[in-house]
């Protein structure tokens, strides 16, 4: 079958129009809004006095294993905040809280403030500790404060504690 000049002649302009066209422009990506970053809430202003600052949210609990008993606070399925711990072998007490910054702690009770040294903890997590004669008048304050003891560090929030029976038992299972 022979085709018209006209025929190809018509086809021809046709695809020449349509490549006239010009193309449909790409869409323009939408952007998304960056989320503003979380607002992070100053710290609470504590008051002057230590004695009136609020207790640290947890409980004590008393455990006993091989090594010895301990006394741990924590809140219920949150990690520990502190830990006071029998070494009977070595006839030592450790303080420990989680952390990695080597810095003093400073213990204040109703009848006792000192700064104590501290040390890198061995664990699976990084542990700050310090180490505690048997003997030492520090652990009675921390027994029988009234009412609190904090147990503070630099760089990080204090711990303000109740002085519950649990921390004299672990006290006296080391000194036994």
């Amino acid at each position: 079958m022979t085709r018209s000049p006209s025929f190809l002649a018509i086809t021809i302009a046709a695809v020449a129009v349509a490549g006239c066209v010009p193309r449909a422009a790409p869409p323009v990506p939408v952007a998304v809004p960056t989320p503003p970053p979380p607002v992070v809430a100053p710290p609470p202003v504590l008051p002057a006095d230590w004695q009136d600052w609020p207790w640290t949210p947890g409980a004590w609990r008393y455990l006993r294993d091989t090594n010895g008993t301990r006394a741990v606070y924590a809140q219920p399925g949150q990690p520990v905040a502190l830990q006071l711990r029998c070494d009977r072998a070595a006839r030592a007490i450790w303080l420990e809280r989680p952390g990695a910054i080597v810095a003093p702690f400073t213990i204040r009770t109703t009848s006792t403030t000192r700064t104590v040294a501290t040390q890198a903890a061995p664990g699976a997590s990084p542990q700050i500790a310090a180490r505690f004669a048997v003997d030492d008048r520090l652990l009675d304050a921390m027994a029988f404060t009234r009412g609190r003891f904090t147990v503070e560090q630099p760089g990080t929030p204090p711990l303000v504690l109740p002085p519950w029976a649990e921390i004299g038992r672990v006290i006296e299972d080391c000194r036994a």
